[in-house]
């Protein structure tokens, strides 16, 4: 493993960890894999804030939409044995449907191009207001007209992989979570991932939580619905290692994968643009694709009315990063792309050298926290209240010990003054200066903070 990929590992948790205090999320699990191998996997906050319950890696989520991951990699493992074909209308396999929904193919099902309706008149399971629908319920409504002619757009649609789920019970002739455990599932060497609720007795489960709003604090928000004939779409519990390692084995150059090069290939061509979106997002087959900066990468994500999910691969890279937050305004989204960013900083800037690796740290003071992020030929200074703690970084340069220069920052900050390290009696690092400012330990910004102005 490269030993800037090392570097950002070690970040990653201490930039969380401040995300995660300044945000007041209830909990959060994360997971980056390197080659399909977990080489990073923490959990912090709580799976429940009524009973104070500490969050553990091994917890499980519920993952949502991931879901229809699992269940496109099932399709395709079909379309392997000559089962079905993508170009299939789904009526060859289901009955009762509409007649457009039945000319619909598999293919534009796995797309979201079928233009079939998102969660029916009554969406009000995804409100926790009623119960998920079952199979007579998912037929009287796949039976009425889609929303749009077929391949008119990109159209998500819950619906549509409850269908599938149908059409892989039609092929297979045993139940979608039986046949999906058995052979995506277990296959996969998931040890932590069912396809929906209920749990093997004694798996650690999160609970879910509102938002602070309106009531001005969370409540808990179980989570433990049984999606029933949408297990297919939205059932599926696991844990952020599991995710990251089933993701990381979609890449084409995978070693290992239930699936073949081929298939896996198909599944990340892109088939349709998010064009309504300022995201540049697009859809393959059950995969969602996109970009951080310079880095593309694919995925998915998931919103439960309790947990929200997102986990993206790096390919070319070999890296896979899952994150899971048990809280329906959770920050998966903004953190996963966050990883993303601190990756790219240390792939472009390197692994600190012995001339920059004393300047680390949080720094404290009364206007902002800084972190020093020392790398190959200068120390970064990181914003880790930020999404991205990269963003505008400056730079210092090391000019000897305990001394440097900010050879880069923006022209309201300080470009072109000097750094230094205030090391204690015992001669560690209790104070940094930068420009003419002095940064504290967060306990001595605290102290002074009390003395200076809490009475």
């Amino acid at each position: 493993m490269q030993t800037w990929i090392t570097a950002a590992l070690d970040y990653i948790p201490r930039w969380l960890e401040h995300q995660m205090r300044q945000s007041e999320q209830p909990g959060c699990a994360i997971a980056v894999a390197h080659r399909g191998k977990v080489v990073l996997e923490r959990a912090f906050g709580h799976a429940n804030l009524a009973t104070g319950e500490r969050l553990t890696p091994r917890h499980r989520f519920r993952v949502a939409s991931h879901s229809k991951t699992f269940t496109a990699t099932g399709i395709l493992k079909l379309r392997e044995a000559d089962k079905l074909r993508l170009d299939d209308p789904v009526g060859r396999y289901v009955d009762g449907l509409h007649p457009a929904v039945a000319a619909a193919t598999i293919g534009q099902l796995l797309s979201h191009s079928a233009g079939l309706i998102r969660d029916g008149l009554d969406a009000g399971q995804w409100q926790d207001r009623r119960p998920y629908l079952d199979e007579a319920e998912l037929r009287a409504a796949l039976a009425e007209a889609p929303v749009l002619p077929a391949s008119t757009r990109f159209k998500y649609s819950n619906h549509g992989f409850g269908l599938l789920g149908l059409v892989i019970e039609s092929v297979t002739g045993k139940p979608y979570r039986d046949w999906i455990r058995r052979t995506v599932v277990a296959r996969a060497g998931l040890d932590e991932t069912e396809p929906d609720m209920p749990l093997p007795e004694g798996a650690p489960m999160v609970s879910g939580h509102s938002g602070k709003l309106p009531l001005g604090r969370r409540v808990i928000v179980p989570g433990t619905n049984d999606t029933r004939a949408l297990s297919s779409a939205t059932g599926f519990v696991s844990t952020a290692g599991d995710l990251a390692r089933f993701f990381a084995s979609l890449d084409p150059a995978a070693k290992r994968s239930v699936l073949t090069p081929e298939s896996r290939r198909e599944m990340v061509r892109r088939q349709w643009s998010d064009a309504h979106s300022s995201l540049d997002r697009h859809y393959g087959l059950g995969l969602i694709l996109g970009r951080v900066g310079d880095w593309e990468w694919f995925g998915h994500a998931g919103g439960f009315q309790s947990c929200i999910s997102r986990t993206v691969v790096l390919p070319g890279r070999d890296l896979t990063v899952s994150v899971l937050t048990n809280a329906v305004d959770g920050y998966a989204h903004q953190w996963s792309d966050g990883i993303v960013h601190i990756l790219r900083g240390f792939e472009k800037r390197g692994a600190p050298s012995a001339r920059t690796r004393d300047w680390a740290g949080r720094w404290w003071s009364l206007w902002n926290v800084a972190d020093l992020v020392p790398v190959r030929d200068h120390v970064a200074l990181c914003a880790p209240g930020l999404f991205n703690p990269f963003l505008d970084a400056a730079e210092i340069a090391v000019t000897g010990p305990d001394e440097g220069t900010i050879r880069l920052a923006g022209g309201f900050a300080n470009h072109g003054e000097g750094a230094k390290l205030i090391r204690d009696a015992a001669g560690t690092v209790a104070e940094v200066q930068l420009g003419g400012t002095r940064y504290l330990t967060e306990a001595a910004l605290a102290a002074e903070l009390v003395e200076r102005y809490d009475g």
